[in-house]
């Protein structure tokens, strides 16, 4: 697993072995996921999204603690999935990155809790599923509107993003912050501490 530019997000880039019958691939190992961030991944939760092309879910996120962190990857078809620092007192606050995840390179993502979450569908059926370290829990859960002009993430251009009402009605990120909703910096630097014990 490799660290991306936003602290608490990485990136695990597998090895794939193909051959005639199709391929096969290691898209989560236990010990090299505690190796990269310092604990274990407590599996709470799974889900599985299905999404037609244009489909925009997110900006999602927990309170802290405990949050939600989530570890994602994309089955069938491919998706943008985008990662945004919505700490208050990060060092890169604001900051979002975008990697492609599909069913050719099985990159998966992990975000540490704290980050907001997002992916537009790039393909018809493009499926996601992602390993979560809490159960949903509506009272605790929050979103960010996607097309926010001040957080600027630059989603394909060619697509007319298609958002749930839910998603639709979300803040923007200085209403968010006004209101309180976001996680701080130092709240989740001092729960990723308890989980490393």
């Amino acid at each position: 697993m490799r660290e991306l530019d936003i602290a608490g997000a990485w990136i695990h880039e597998p090895k794939v072995f193909p051959d005639a019958r199709g391929s096969f691939h290691e898209w989560f190992k236990g010990p090299d996921f505690a190796e990269a961030t310092g604990h274990h991944l407590n599996l709470a939760q799974a889900n599985c999204s299905v999404s037609s092309r244009g489909t925009l879910r997110g900006i999602h996120f927990a309170d802290v603690p405990p949050s939600q962190a989530k570890y994602v990857k994309c089955v069938r078809g491919a998706v943008l999935d985008v990662i945004v620092d919505i700490r208050t007192g990060s060092p890169t606050y604001k900051r979002w990155e975008a990697v492609r995840l599909d069913d050719v390179d099985h990159h998966s993502v992990y975000l540490s809790e704290g980050l907001g979450h997002a992916f537009m569908a790039l393909t018809d059926d493009a499926t996601v599923v992602y390993l979560c370290s809490e159960g949903y829990a509506p009272q605790r859960e929050h979103g960010i509107h996607p097309l926010d002009p001040e957080l600027g993430i630059e989603w394909p251009a060619h697509l007319t993003p298609v958002l749930s009402e839910k998603d639709a009605a979300a803040p923007s990120l200085a209403v968010a912050e006004a209101e309180g909703l976001l996680p701080s910096y130092d709240a989740c630097r001092s729960y990723l501490a308890q989980l490393r014990g």
